[in-house]
């Protein structure tokens, strides 16, 4: 591999479509599909080559970079890709997956003489956007020079966790961060609807923990997104409630007792299913009350 490597990017929804046009913006060859062809369409203004099937998208790729819901649907794009794949090429696997989904996705990486790469990233869409993802990643260390130009395109800063990407060693260190990042989402919205059944100003709680070590800059976005009401998505219910039940799912399967992670699930649920799935993660305040 020589120059910028040929990257085809599969899953352009608010993540995909974000480091898709940073890695046109980086000089890349940019070919990207979807399964909702209008969300890749837009791409092509950015100079990225959009296919009709994932295949398309592949052939010639250097580089596969997967975003999208799940596991299974990650495996179902790499299998329906199959035809197009280039033994040899490196596929950077960064959807979240949870842990039992990785085993499949290596295995076809095998079949197919693909380097395998689990990497994940932490970051919602203003970071997709400018190119701040923090990635993490395991993977050969033969492919990391090749990458560069990738990574330095889609993020800030890389953390290698091991050499061997079927190990999961980054998605189970993504399903610890996401914990702690739905734990975060789910008490600012609770403590807001709290002091709307109190008939408590939540700006005065936002107040008394302003500064102080109860203090912190995503409390007060997600707070602010609360009292504004707006809840654009830059990481949607819909996607929190799949990440919060994997969190739930692998605690059960490692032994560990996760009463909060299940309790938030059970809140994503809820919301998506009174309509808030399509919006922002913190509309799980809607969740607090009857529907």
């Amino acid at each position: 591999m020589t120059g910028r490597p040929a990257v085809a990017v599969l899953g352009t929804g608010i993540m995909g479509a974000a480091m898709a046009r940073n890695l046109c913006r980086a000089g890349h060859d940019v070919r990207v599909w979807n399964r909702s062809p209008a969300k890749a369409e837009p791409l092509a203004a950015e100079g990225a080559t959009v296919a009709t099937t994932p295949a398309e998208a592949v052939r010639g790729a250097d580089v596969i970079l997967t975003m999208l819901y799940d596991g299974p649907a990650a495996l179902a794009a790499m299998t329906a890709a199959a035809p197009g794949l280039r033994r040899g090429a490196i596929w950077l696997q960064s959807t979240t997956t949870g842990v039992e989904a990785i085993a499949p996705l290596a295995e076809l990486a095998h079949r197919e003489g693909l380097a395998f790469v689990d990497a994940p990233v932490l970051g919602t869409r203003a970071p997709a956007e400018s190119g701040q993802l923090l990635i993490l990643a395991a993977g050969p260390a033969a492919v990391r020079a090749p990458l560069a130009s990738v990574l330095d395109a889609v993020g800030s800063r890389t953390v290698w966790l091991s050499d061997d990407g079927a190990t999961g060693a980054a998605s189970r260190l993504k399903l610890v961060c996401n914990s702690w990042v739905l734990a975060l989402t789910n008490g600012a919205a609770e403590a807001l609807a709290l002091a709307k059944g109190l008939d408590v100003d939540p700006r005065h709680f936002l107040e008394a923990v302003a500064g102080g070590p109860l203090d912190c800059g995503y409390l007060q976005a997600k707070s602010t997104a609360i009292l504004d009401g707006d809840y654009t998505p830059s990481f949607t219910v819909t996607t929190a409630a799949k990440d919060a039940a994997l969190i739930a799912a692998a605690g059960t399967a490692s032994g560990v007792r996760l009463d909060l992670a299940a309790a938030g699930a059970e809140r994503f649920r809820r919301a998506e299913a009174w309509g808030h799935g399509e919006q922002d993660m913190v509309a799980t305040y809607f969740a607090s009350f009857d529907e």
